[in-house]
């Protein structure tokens, strides 16, 4: 289940990154490791989890530990919850980085993806995308259990770590995609602003009537995002949403959401435009965010935006 050597230490920072075994999670675990940090780096595949540990330690960085976790799965939070517990006695830092699409994805001839490389603008390849794409019920329902559900039970059952530590900071990871802009129905919209009267409760409601709405075609209807990618949509104005719960009830602690930018990684076939190091900037800033600083906020990068 985890691997190294890292106990129990009174003054380092103790970070926990989920889905870290690459891409921007293994690029934060990096940076927060050469900050100084512990870091507990998580995955759903122990032996890619294990390498990437490895990988981390052949550039100096020792203080790396292993702890397999499936986000997905409560039990597996509540394990990893039980092994920093045993293992250090409290947490610093939480990114959850950990999620998944919401979509299929067939690009055909791999060749093709040089061109999106080289030649297409941003749009144009957000474009491309969307017409390679389809939406099963099936992967919309493991995008908000991954996405959202995910990430609020793994925050959930690392909470009480969290108001053990003195410095507590909480990253979502999330995107513009989940911005209020994205839905079509002021209702929706007005009701995810509505901080001071919505709940972790409600918002779960929320979740299961937009798969309801989903498996019965009735996304327009209801006003929820259209024309691509709606369960991810969906998903991460959950989070956002979330953030500003978390962040309004545990005021001790800074709790912030962010979309890291439009990164070369797998899940958009190393399209993107920036690099995993320029992506990892805004997660780890927000890490290592002074106590005074912003808390219930959305970070377009490393900048401060709206929610809207």
């Amino acid at each position: 289940m985890e691997g190294g050597g890292v106990t129990r230490s009174s003054h380092k920072r103790v970070a926990l990154v989920t889905g870290a075994n690459r891409g921007i999670g293994l690029e934060v675990c990096r940076q927060l490791a050469s900050s100084g940090a512990t870091v507990v780096l998580t995955a759903r595949d122990e032996k890619r989890g294990a390498a990437a540990v490895d990988a981390l330690r052949k550039l100096g960085l020792s203080d790396v530990v292993f702890c397999q976790l499936d986000v997905g799965e409560p039990s597996s939070a509540a394990r990893l919850a039980d092994f920093v517990r045993d293992r250090f006695g409290r947490l610093d830092i939480l990114v959850n980085n950990a999620g998944v699409s919401g979509v299929r994805m067939d690009i055909g001839d791999p060749a093709a993806l040089h061109q999106v490389r080289t030649s297409m603008g941003a749009m144009e390849r957000l474009e491309w995308f969307n017409q390679r794409t389809t939406e099963p019920f099936e992967e919309a329902e493991e995008c908000l259990r991954t996405n959202y559900h995910g990430t609020k039970n793994v925050t959930e059952a690392l909470l009480p770590l969290l108001l053990s530590s003195s410095n507590a900071r909480v990253v979502n990871v999330s995107s513009t995609f989940g911005l209020l802009r994205v839905f079509s129905g002021e209702e929706l919209k007005h009701e995810l602003n509505d901080i001071d009267n919505l709940s972790k409760e409600r918002l779960d409601e929320l979740s299961g009537q937009f798969l309801e709405d989903f498996k019965n075609g009735r996304l327009d209807h209801h006003g929820w995002p259209v024309g691509g990618f709606s369960a991810y949509k969906v998903s991460k104005a959950l989070i956002n949403a979330y953030t500003r719960i978390l962040a309004k009830k545990h005021t001790s602690m800074r709790v912030n959401c962010l979309d890291p930018g439009y990164v070369k990684t797998d899940i958009n076939f190393h399209t993107g435009d920036l690099t995993v190091e320029e992506g990892a900037r805004g997660p780890v800033m927000l890490a290592l965010i002074p106590k005074d600083g912003p808390t219930g906020a959305y970070f377009n990068g490393t900048v401060e935006a709206s929610f809207l």
